[in-house]
């Protein structure tokens, strides 16, 4: 009979109210001097909890719901948002000073996403897309392998109804005709019209070469300004609702894009960039010059307004979710990181005048314009370069001041009517919809929901760490440790993706990160202490550490970051200075094979999910980003895991959904067998179907329980 593992025993009495009250009547008398009879009453008795100890654990620190996709009425008068709980996705719509109530009932988790919430004029009906985009194949995420197949289509619904929403058409981005009527959506990079009757049979809105994209209606409802992507540039048109023509604004030999009205619908402002010249590649870890474009619609006469100093344009532009407004007090409000932080700048549309209005040390990375058009409230890391909180600032004036602070982290504000509304989470809560109360300085949750298994008290508070690289770049962390505990424990090195991510001091605002969180908490509280490294090329610190040289394929310098992070793990008395595991996705799974191969002296296992191996390989995918060169192909290599295994000896488990879409489920099948041929111990876990971001609550579950038990035998 097998022993029963002590640790097993420990972690069901971390869950008391969940392992209690399964102990069912168990008739069975026990002689106390017999060890079988006690290995067989252990059995038994564990037999009675819920299927596993260790799922029960992790279900305490993952199943708190998550909030997300907030809209508004144009009146104020009803918000809307999505909750997604244990991958179970709904809306919930608040209207007045009524409790929030669920309008859709989608039961199962699988992984169908619901996103792009918008309220019709009246602020009656809501349309809302269902389902995730295809890939390069045509196909739409179906994680759950539904038998039938998925789509991305748009729900209609009657917020004043009880009845289920219904399916309208495929496509997505749906946005309202002024009448309420009808609606116009993008599909196949066309942009279509369509009614609100079940199963419509849409039709073009208009038909133009290129991908067209961003419909934006006039001011009085007459044109719908949107951008023509024609791969190499891309341009600025308005299309007339009353002659039905299209025109042109500025068509140049650069990318022109999103396009804004001016408050009198008689200009439009915009972005440009150049052109793709011959044999030149996407590369994001470079800038590039950008202008700021207004040009009157009647007369044609254009003007740049705006250019910026150096090569300044690319990352402030996508990463926000508003790069560009015109507000109705007739400034033009525009994100640029020129000074060397990612700002909002107001400038008149003549070009005078223009304003630093977010100044300081510190990333701003969205904003509102409020009902006045005289102020905005923005979301940064000003003064507590940890978290995020929400900021007031003049358009015209500046003198930015602090409207939430404190410990919890405030991100997205968010305006209906008058009202402020942020994502709030902290240390121990998942992000949730909350009221700015302003003059409190403080918010308030809309909808506290009833938890069954999620712990709030076992969280511990992750503390601020900086070090040092060897290089001299000071390096910030956050560091997971369970003081309680006296003996000494395994370090763990935790690596974010993207890489252009920072985390935070609490959960994280995006679904992906806010789980990986969740993990670094359990694992503390299981005994370990886990260091979150904020290695250079993340944001939150700065462009010029955002864009450090020699990076990813170009050197991989920022490896030297999580080298340091292992140090000042292995430098704590707390810490077992031989057990230091390491793991991260995406491109913390790129560090964490990095860490295996290059130093096993330090590392002792890893867990890598759907990491980078080799940065030659072109697989349309993340590779592609870097605008690498042939020149550069072995220069990738030497900058990739599998320039060298060696030296590769310890343990790995590798995750991967076969259906990734930003890295090619190719890397993975190469460093397995790569790894297998020199006999190093893989542990793999293949999700069929799911996708980069995992969207399923099932397979982060199964992978944060294999991760445990992994770790669990192999650094303890």
């Amino acid at each position: 009979m097998k022993e029963i593992d002590n640790v097993s025993i420990a972690n069901c009495y971390l869950a008391p109210h969940a392992f209690a009250i399964r102990i069912l009547r168990i008739g069975i008398f026990v002689i106390l001097n017999s060890s079988t009879m006690k290995k067989l009453f252990l059995l038994l008795f564990l037999s009675a909890v819920e299927p596993c100890c260790a799922q029960t654990l992790l279900e305490q620190f993952l199943t708190a719901p998550t909030e997300s996709g907030f809209a508004s009425s144009k009146d104020g008068k009803n918000i809307g948002w999505v909750i997604n709980d244990r991958g179970k996705r709904n809306i919930v719509v608040k209207t007045g000073t009524d409790l929030p109530r669920f309008v859709t009932d989608y039961p199962a988790d699988d992984g169908q996403e619901i996103s792009q919430l918008v309220f019709s004029p009246n602020g009656l009906k809501i349309l809302f897309v269902r389902g995730g985009a295809s890939n390069r194949a045509g196909q739409n995420p179906n994680p759950s392998s539904i038998s039938e197949g998925v789509e991305q289509a748009i729900y209609f619904k009657d917020i004043g109804n009880k009845s289920a929403p219904s399916k309208i058409v495929s496509g997505n981005s749906p946005l309202f005709f002024r009448d309420g009527l009808k609606f116009l959506f993008s599909k196949g990079g066309q942009i279509f019209e369509s009614t609100l009757e079940i199963n419509a049979e849409p039709k073009p809105f208009f038909l133009a070469r290129g991908y067209n994209s961003r419909p934006l209606f006039s001011p009085n409802g007459n044109d719908v300004l949107f951008t023509s992507d024609r791969g190499d540039h891309s341009f600025v048109g308005i299309y007339s609702l009353i002659s039905k023509t299209i025109k042109w604004i500025a068509p140049d030999v650069t990318f022109d894009q999103l396009p804004v009205w001016s408050p009198d619908g008689k200009s439009v402002a915009f972005i440009r960039m150049p052109g793709s010249k011959i044999g030149e590649l996407e590369n994001f870890t470079i800038g590039l010059p950008f202008s700021l474009v207004v040009a009157e619609i009647e007369s044609g006469i254009t003007k740049v307004i705006w250019k910026s100093p150096t090569s300044d344009g690319g990352f402030a532009q996508s990463y926000s979710t508003n790069p560009i407004t015109w507000t109705t007090t007739n400034r033009i409000l525009f994100h640029s990181e020129h000074t060397g932080w990612n700002h909002v700048f107001s400038i008149n549309p003549d070009g005078s005048d223009l304003k630093d209005i977010t100044p300081g040390d510190g990333e701003v990375e969205s904003f509102v314009v409020d009902a006045s058009g005289q102020n905005i409230y923005f979301d940064g890391n000003h003064e507590d370069v940890n978290r995020r909180h929400i900021w007031k600032s003049s358009v015209v004036n500046g003198n930015p001041s602090a409207v939430t602070n404190g410990e919890g982290i405030e991100m997205y504000p968010m305006l209906a009517g008058s009202d402020v509304y942020c994502l709030r989470s902290s240390f121990n809560s998942p992000k949730a919809v909350a009221r700015v109360e302003e003059s409190k300085k403080m918010t308030a949750q809309l909808f506290p929901q009833k938890l069954v298994a999620f712990n709030s008290s076992l969280f511990v508070k992750p503390e601020a760490v900086t070090f040092k690289a060897p290089d001299g770049t000071v390096i910030h962390g956050q560091l997971f440790i369970n003081r309680t505990i006296a003996i000494k424990r395994p370090g763990v090195v935790y690596m974010h993706g993207g890489p252009t991510r920072q985390m935070l001091l609490g959960f994280h605002y995006s679904d992906y990160y806010s789980n990986c969180y969740a993990f670094n908490q359990l694992l503390a509280n299981q005994g370990y202490a886990v260091l979150a490294v904020n290695f250079r090329n993340g944001i939150g610190y700065g462009r010029d550490f955002r864009m450090t040289k020699n990076q990813g394929p170009r050197g991989a310098t920022e490896y030297q970051d999580v080298v340091a992070a292992s140090k000042f793990l292995q430098s704590m008395p707390e810490v077992d200075a031989a057990k230091i595991g390491l793991w991260g996705g995406s491109y913390g799974g790129y560090l964490t094979a990095m860490g295996l191969t290059r130093n096993p002296e330090i590392f002792k296992a890893g867990v890598d999910l759907h990491g980078v191996h080799d940065w030659s390989f072109d697989g349309q995918d993340a590779t592609n980003s870097w605008g690498l060169l042939k020149s550069e192909s072995e220069l990738a290599k030497k900058s990739s895991p599998v320039a060298d295994l060696s030296k590769w000896i310890a343990p790995v488990l590798m995750v991967h959904g076969d259906d990734d879409r930003n890295v090619n489920f190719q890397q993975t099948i190469d460093l397995v067998e790569r790894l297998r041929a020199k006999n190093v111990p893989v542990e793999l876990l293949v999700l069929p179907d799911e996708v980069h971001g995992f969207l399923r609550y099932e397979s982060w579950s199964r992978i944060f329980t294999a991760a445990k038990d992994f770790f669990d035998r192999k650094l303890k």
